[in-house]
């Protein structure tokens, strides 16, 4: 068969991953399921694909065209895949009916997909961390899964510094766009179009503004206020003075205020009623990570959707959570320096690298050795390459980041072993037959003050 003459690349928006990559994905994943479970949620998943009506009930006819929807071939049944996660979220709740137990708090990392052009930090597929609390109506429950954002972020090594946490009231927001000018009856498009602000031209959001009911006034009126953020340090009450707005409009900011307190959130966070939060499902607290400085998209965004349950053929379940992509959030990393610059530091490290001189009795041993530390539970490695020269390959145990290189050579015919510390720089000499237990001992020991040193 002739060889083709064409190269396959990946299709557009979508990533080949290769060692380097995964191993950056697998370390926004270790924060995000470490976060999630030290706050008490438990995983789940779901089908990549879904019927397509499951995402028109919530979105309307108008996804159609951003997703990749089709038929099984022969049927007469439309699919799509997923999109988000939620819908499949409030289904799996749903299907339970009475009997989940409330409140419940899941947690899952699905593969997401959009047939929409890329962007540099939007692509038409993306892994995403999905936290949602169910059953819980109170400001704690809000103030918990931004928590738990906020504890994988921190894990990541960010702080107040580089994340904003950007928190608003859908209420509060229809009580702002009302004062503007916007009609009750067109408050969900107002929504819309204020949460698509700062991706339109802005003689397009005008035009836009002014079908809405929005004038010239109301239009300056609203970018006053969407450029308006308090640290949340500030009482909300402060928001309400400062647009006009009645006390009551905030007091669900103001009791939320103190659960972000309670768990030393307030440092991360700021009042912002430009956050609105487009989707329709959306019932009370809003809230999209930010990072500092602008640079990027929202690094997460969610809110309090108390009817989306319900909307699946469910019981009326109060819910929040929210959603936070790799995408955005590796490129903010890397901006901070937060990625080596290879990443070869994110990959797991061996443990030891096996080295042989290459005479007949160290490549007798060479093989039956890395097979027997593997069975001890340890990380090894050793050469492919022909020639055995020990240094080129302790070069090449540096290379893979070994914590320890097993050198067999001339010691051998006295019953032992010569073992590298490939940090330290230090050897030593070890009996064959305490090896694999002696290099347990030095991994442990490292290993715990490791731990002593990060606390």
């Amino acid at each position: 068969m002739a060889a083709s003459k064409h190269v396959f690349q990946a299709p557009k928006g979508m990533r080949d991953f290769f060692p380097e990559d995964m191993a950056v994905r697998q370390h926004l994943e270790r924060a995000w399921r470490s976060a999630s479970i030290r706050h008490g949620f438990e995983e789940i998943g779901g089908p990549t694909f879904e019927h397509l009506d499951l995402f028109t009930i919530k979105s309307g006819e108008g996804i159609v065209s951003e997703l990749f929807s089709f038929q099984r071939s022969g049927g007469d049944t439309d699919y799509a895949l997923r999109p988000e996660f939620t819908p499949t979220l409030a289904r799996m709740a749903a299907s339970k009916g009475r009997s989940l137990p409330l409140p419940t708090k899941w947690f899952a990392i699905p593969d997401l997909f959009r047939a929409e052009r890329p962007q540099r930090g939007r692509l038409r597929e993306h892994r995403q961390w999905n936290v949602d609390l169910l059953g819980a109506p109170g400001p704690d429950a809000d103030a918990e899964v931004i928590a738990v954002a906020v504890t994988a972020l921190r894990g990541l090594g960010l702080g107040p510094a580089d994340i904003r946490v950007r928190i608003s009231h859908r209420g509060a927001a229809a009580g702002l766009l009302a004062a503007c000018g916007v009609p009750g009856d067109r408050m969900a498009e107002a929504f819309s179009l204020v949460d698509r602000r700062e991706k339109v031209p802005t003689e397009v959001f005008a035009t836009q503004a002014a079908a809405i009911g929005l004038d010239e006034a109301g239009v300056a009126r609203l970018d006053k206020i969407a450029a308006s953020r308090l640290p949340a340090t500030t009482q909300p009450t402060t928001i309400a003075e400062k647009h006009d707005l009645p006390v009551d409009a905030v007091s669900e900011l103001t009791s939320l205020s103190v659960e972000l307190d309670k768990r030393g959130l307030l440092p991360f966070c700021d009042w912002d009623l430009g956050i609105v939060r487009g989707l329709a499902y959306y019932t009370g607290t809003v809230w999209e990570i930010h990072d500092a400085a602008g640079t990027f998209r929202a690094v997460a965004g969610g809110g309090r959707y108390d009817e989306l349950v319900g909307l699946f053929g469910g019981p009326t379940i109060p819910a929040c959570g929210f959603g936070m992509g790799d995408v955005v959030l590796a490129l903010l990393l890397e901006d901070r320096g937060l990625l080596d610059a290879d990443h070869g530091v994110l990959s797991p490290r061996p443990d030891v690298f096996v080295v042989s001189s290459g005479d007949d009795q160290a490549e007798g041993l060479f093989i039956p050795l890395a097979t027997s530390l593997r069975d001890a539970g340890l990380h090894v490695r050793h050469t492919f390459k022909a020639g055995r020269n020990i240094g080129k390959q302790l070069k090449e145990a540096s290379g893979h980041l070994a914590k320890f290189a097993v050198i067999l050579g001339d010691e051998l015919d006295s019953g032992h072993m010569v073992v590298k510390d490939m940090t330290a720089g230090e050897q030593f000499k070890v009996p064959a037959g305490d090896l694999a237990a002696w290099l347990q001992r030095r991994l442990a020991g490292y290993a715990a003050d490791k731990r002593s040193c990060e606390h």
